[in-house]
C-alpha cells in the first residue's frame, strides 16, 4: 500500500484502541506538522508505522500526562524514542521562563526514565526532509541493530564515516589512527577503501602530488 492508505489504516487503528481525553488528544493534536514528519521523513525511511505510536502520553515528574507527538517502542522494551516536532511560534517565540524550564526539566526526567527525546524543527520536517531523514538513519544505526549480519569491516567503515561527521572537517590518516588505535599503513588503507567506494574524496596538497585528508563525499549520510 501507498502512503495515504498505510497513514488512514494508522491513525483509524489508534484511534480504535483510545476513549475519553486520550483519543480526543489524539484526535486534536494529531495536524499538519505531525502528518507531515511522517509523510517527508518517517515513510520513506521506514516505510512502515511498526512500533510508533501517535500522541503518546507519559506522566512527568509532577505525575501530569505529557503527550510526546511519537513515540517509537520497537518492542524489545530495551528502546524507547520520543519524537518531537517543534514549531517556532509555539517553542521559541512564545515560551516563557517558566515553560521554558519545565520542558528542559521534563526532558530530564524521560531520560532518567528510559526515554531518549528527538527533536526536529517543523521547517526542517517541511523544507529539509532529507536533512531529518540523514539523521535519523544516524541514531537508529545507534540505537536500532542490524536487521542483517554485517562484517566487521563494513562496521568498521560505518564507524569511521560518522568519526568524520562529528568532527565536521576533512579527517586525516592521524585521526583514524587515534580513533581505532591502528597503525599508519592500516588507517591510510581504512581511508583508502571508503573512498573507492565513493563515501569521501581525497584532497591533494600542493598541485595534487600528494593527499594530505579526505572529505565526506555528497551523499554519503544515505549510506548510515
Amino acid at each position: 500500500m501507498r502512503f495515504e492508505e498505510n497513514y488512514a489504516v494508522f491513525l483509524k487503528s489508534h484511534l480504535a484502541q483510545r476513549s475519553g481525553e486520550r483519543r480526543g488528544r489524539l484526535e486534536r493534536g494529531h495536524a499538519h506538522a505531525e502528518s507531515q514528519f511522517l509523510r517527508n521523513v518517517w515513510w520513506p525511511l521506514h516505510g512502515d508505522f511498526e512500533g510508533l505510536h501517535p500522541e503518546y502520553e507519559v506522566r512527568d515528574w509532577r505525575g501530569r500526562s505529557y503527550f510526546a507527538d511519537f513515540a517509537w517502542l520497537p518492542g524489545d522494551g530495551e528502546l524507547k524514542l520520543l519524537f518531537e516536532i517543534k514549531g517556532y511560534a509555539a517553542h521559541v517565540r512564545d515560551m516563557d521562563r517558566q515553560k521554558y524550564c519545565h520542558e528542559l526539566n521534563r526532558e530530564t526526567f524521560l531520560h532518567a526514565m528510559g526515554y531518549q527525546v528527538i527533536s526536529f524543527a517543523y521547517d526542517d520536517v517541511e523544507q529539509r526532509p532529507e536533512l531529518c531523514i540523514n539523521l535519523l538513519r544516524m541514531v537508529f544505526s545507534r540505537y536500532h541493530p542490524e536487521r542483517a549480519p554485517v562484517s566487521r569491516g563494513l562496521l568498521a567503515e560505518k564507524e569511521l564515516i560518522r568519526l568524520a561527521v562529528q568532527l565536521a572537517r576533512p579527517i586525516r590518516p592521524v585521526d583514524v589512527e587515534r580513533h581505532f588505535e591502528l597503525n599508519h599503513k592500516t588507517a591510510v588503507l581504512m581511508l583508502q577503501r571508503v573512498t573507492a567506494k565513493g563515501w569521501m574524496k581525497p584532497v591533494h596538497r600542493g598541485k595534487g602530488e600528494r593527499i594530505v585528508c579526505y572529505e565526506l563525499a555528497r551523499g554519503v549520510m544515505d549510506y548510515l
